[in-house]
């Protein structure tokens, strides 16, 4: 007689998977651009990501928040944020990998893709801990509008070593930085912006408050405020180069749905010494590269999330039965895991074809500026608002196994809404592709990236031709913006998976996503799709 207390058809942990190597996908979006299937430091990232120790690290950063000390004992303002021993095991290894700021300072080939992919890998084991590496490297393109202040600090935003030393930057191995922009009366309003900057000799004291600074632990801020001449942006140390330190009072950390891991908080200015960073009243104008690194990672932080969602659904259904044979055997179990994976590929795609198109602007090319230019508020809108319905899905195929905090899903699902909100929410976004499209050559940018496949699919030429009749009246095109940027997207990560997919996946992703063939929701893939094809792509 079988022990009814043995534990059995439970699938084994998640370990020693190398999630590089074996994501298929992953090595189809970058070989067009640069050859990285060999590259040491990705499968070095891959490996670790893969390994049991790292991914045992992600539940206790989570489970275990920063906490906020405002004060020492005696009584000093110190406006501190202690994190737990793994939150930093995290950052030691994202920073020596030259996942913050490096690649603006590399001279080997393709450096944003190579980071893009290192990026997209880590944030697999714990999404938290990105958002100060996110700051650090879109931090830099915005401190080139001052060659003085770039020269001051890009080398130590750049630096491989984690230093949580509060000194003067000068002092320091290596720095991060944060952002402070929105406010309590505006959010993503930011021409609403209170804070004060007036200018005292060659700096400036700031007075006011931010309602969401992220990552108040770090080294350095970029940070919007009124300056005499209008909105400007200014450059806010933590500590000042005398070694004092900058008044920069933490009000108290958001208790947040997801992100838990990560500090977030409000922040009160009181003579807060600025650096002014560009004109006075072009803050946004010098900001905006910043915005636009951020939301890169916003889709490759998404992507991640989906990937993990995904992984952990094929790994769990291959290895538990029900009703007489294995979960992923089982044709209506094959549809969700093959709908599930062609939304990961196609995520993953257009985040690898985001970040080569970084590297071609970085070095000149103004045709990628302006892909760049229309593509990442297209990416921002639809894939990460497709992330928190793609993980619940996935969630669902572990069953109650995956409704419990040990399995690793609520925390993806309680992370899976932020990059859509984070850096603009879905408006914000969408009506910044109808801006993009005023501009002749983001259009024209859009077209010859779809238009590389015309007439491969018709069911593609249709939806592009769709777009464009939308586009003759873009003039009053505010509420069809959702959908005018939905389907921009598909058509984008359709023409990408055509040329760099396989025809298994790219056939179903057309399908399901620009032929009307779905019931909207995942599992509605047409009854003659190859899953298995698909699905030897995932995971081996």
């Amino acid at each position: 007689m079988a022990d009814p207390f043995a534990v059995t058809n439970q699938a084994p942990p998640l370990r020693g998977v190398n999630f590089f190597t074996q994501d298929q996908a992953l090595g189809d979006a970058l070989q067009p651009y640069a050859e990285l299937a060999g590259d040491p430091v990705l499968r070095r990232i891959g490996e670790l990501a893969g390994s049991e120790e790292a991914l045992a690290q992600a539940l206790p950063a989570n489970q275990n928040p920063p906490v906020l000390r405002t004060h020492d004992r005696y009584g000093n303002r110190i406006d501190e944020v202690e994190f737990h021993p793994s939150w930093h095991w995290l950052m030691e290894r994202t920073v020596g990998f030259g996942l913050q700021a490096a690649p603006w300072t590399s001279d080997a080939p393709a450096p944003h893709l190579r980071r893009a992919a290192g990026f997209y890998l880590w944030s697999q084991v714990e999404p938290g801990h990105g958002c100060p590496i996110s700051m650090t490297y879109a931090a830099v393109p915005a401190l080139k509008a001052d060659e003085r202040l770039a020269k001051e600090w890009v080398p130590q935003l750049a630096s491989t070593q984690y230093d949580v030393r509060r000194l003067p930057a000068a002092a320091k191995n290596g720095v991060l930085a944060g952002m402070g922009m929105t406010e309590k009366q505006g959010g993503s309003d930011v021409r609403a912006n209170a804070t004060t900057a007036t200018p005292v000799g060659d700096v400036y004291q700031l007075h006011g408050h931010k309602w969401f600074c992220s990552a108040p632990q770090v080294d350095v801020f970029l940070v919007l405020a009124q300056a005499p001449d209008g909105l400007s942006c200014f450059v806010v140390p933590r500590v000042l180069a005398d070694g004092n330190r900058n008044p920069f009072a933490l009000q108290r950390l958001k208790d947040k749905l997801g992100n838990r891991s990560n500090a977030s908080s409000e922040v009160e200015f009181h003579g807060t010494i600025g650096y002014r960073l560009g004109d006075e009243g072009a803050g946004i104008r010098t900001i905006i590269e910043m915005v636009a690194a951020t939301r890169l990672d916003c889709v490759l932080g998404s992507s991640a999330l989906q990937r993990r969602a995904l992984v952990e659904a094929i790994w769990h259904t291959r290895h538990r039965s029900a009703f007489g044979g294995l979960l992923a055997d089982k044709p209506a179990m094959q549809n969700v895991l093959a709908d599930l994976a062609i939304e990961s590929e196609a995520a993953t795609a257009l985040g690898m074809r985001l970040a080569a198109a970084v590297d071609a602007a970085v070095g000149g090319a103004e045709r990628e500026a302006a892909f760049r230019r229309i593509a990442l508020p297209l990416a921002k809108f639809w894939v990460c608002k497709r992330t928190p319905f793609m993980v619940a899905e996935a969630l669902e195929c572990l069953g109650g196994n995956g409704y419990v905090e040990e399995s690793g899903l609520p925390l993806l699902y309680r992370e899976s809404p932020l990059n859509s909100i984070w850096e603009g929410s879905g408006n914000v976004n969408a009506l910044d592709v109808l801006r993009a499209l005023r501009r002749p050559e983001s259009l024209e940018a859009w077209l010859l990236e779809v238009g590389s496949v015309q007439g491969a699919d018709a069911r593609l030429d249709a939806a592009v031709n769709d777009v464009l009749q939308a586009l003759a009246d873009i003039e009053n095109a505010d509420a069809g913006a959702r959908r005018l940027a939905a389907r921009m997207a598909l058509c984008l990560q359709a023409s990408l998976l055509i040329r760099h997919s396989t025809p298994a996946v790219a056939d179903a992703f057309v399908a399901s996503r620009l032929a009307g063939d779905s019931a909207g929701v995942f599992g509605t893939l047409p009854r003659t799709t190859p899953f298995g094809q698909i699905l030897d792509r995932t995971i081996g």
